[in-house]
């Protein structure tokens, strides 16, 4: 039935989906008190509380178009969206060491990457969604020609190590919380989050350069511009500089759109079986006294 109605919305004009998804946004932000807090809260600790209505509409938009941008013909799809410094990308993977693309929640990321394998070979990190229903419908809609989906476990660790040694491209969610032992640690917009530590790692063993990516979603549904970013933070030593940098380099490229992140994510969230950030625990500690 989802498969359905999603192939159904697909055949909606892009500004269609848009205008039902500003208005739906709306709808959820006034309904639900928990989804409110949260988006209020997020945007509000980094400093982007002028941008809270765009932000409302720009939510509801993310999950209107992705029917669209699942279920309609690649071809379709792709006449909506415009690459900008494409050169970037073609030099790093002209150096045949690969390239890990970081691309945040902003934006339309899905485009993104289905733009990337338009022109090159893409691996993307995939956590299977927890609703079995949804897996034929998120896996078909990803797993386009050139692009390839790896699981988040050490199979597909193997999988993108395996395409940067081909000199291919990969793809991750940096601000994706990561499962237990797989992250550390990081102020994110002045908050510890937990953040994956795989980017430095693949980065480290490959030395394949890292590439800051995402979709700008235009106004009145007339489609997307993709935009490549150098990398431009110090790693550093340790894990913990090397999560920092790669937040710092978030903060920055969310900065360039911010009523399009989607400040609803859980990203404070402290994983099953990890130990609660030092500050959570120290204010737990003299709430205790």
């Amino acid at each position: 039935m989802l498969v359905f109605l999603f192939r159904l919305l697909s055949y909606l004009p892009l500004p269609a989906l848009h205008s039902l998804g500003a208005a739906a946004g709306r709808l959820v932000y006034l309904a639900s008190p928990s989804y409110r807090q949260r988006l209020r809260e997020n945007i509000a600790r980094a400093g982007y509380l002028q941008h809270l209505p765009a932000a409302i509409a720009a939510s509801g938009k993310g999950m209107f178009e992705l029917p669209f941008i699942w279920c309609a013909s690649p071809k379709r799809v792709l006449r909506t969206a415009r690459i900008e410094n494409w050169d970037l990308v073609q030099a790093a993977l002209d150096g045949g060491r690969g390239v890990i693309f970081l691309t945040p929640h902003l934006g339309c990321f899905e485009i993104a990457a289905q733009t990337v394998a338009a022109r090159a070979s893409l691996t993307v990190l995939y956590r299977p969604p927890r609703k079995s229903a949804l897996k034929p419908l998120v896996e078909g809609a990803r797993a386009r020609q050139n692009l390839i989906l790896a699981p988040t476990n050490l199979s597909g660790v193997r999988v993108l190590l395996k395409a940067l040694k081909n000199g291919q491209a990969i793809g991750l969610l940096p601000d994706q919380v990561p499962q237990h032992g797989e992250g550390v640690w990081a102020d994110f917009f002045g908050k510890p989050a937990y953040t994956m530590t795989l980017s430095a790692k693949l980065h480290a063993i490959s030395g394949a350069p890292i590439i800051l990516s995402y979709a700008e979603r235009l106004s009145w549904g007339r489609g997307y511009v993709i935009r490549f970013v150098a990398f431009e933070e110090t790693l550093g030593d340790t894990p913990q500089q090397q999560a920092r940098a790669i937040n710092i380099a978030m903060e920055k490229l969310i900065a360039r759109c911010p009523s399009q992140y989607i400040w609803s994510y859980n990203r404070y969230k402290t994983p099953r079986g990890v130990e609660p950030a030092p500050a959570a625990a120290e204010d737990a500690s003299g709430d205790r006294a």
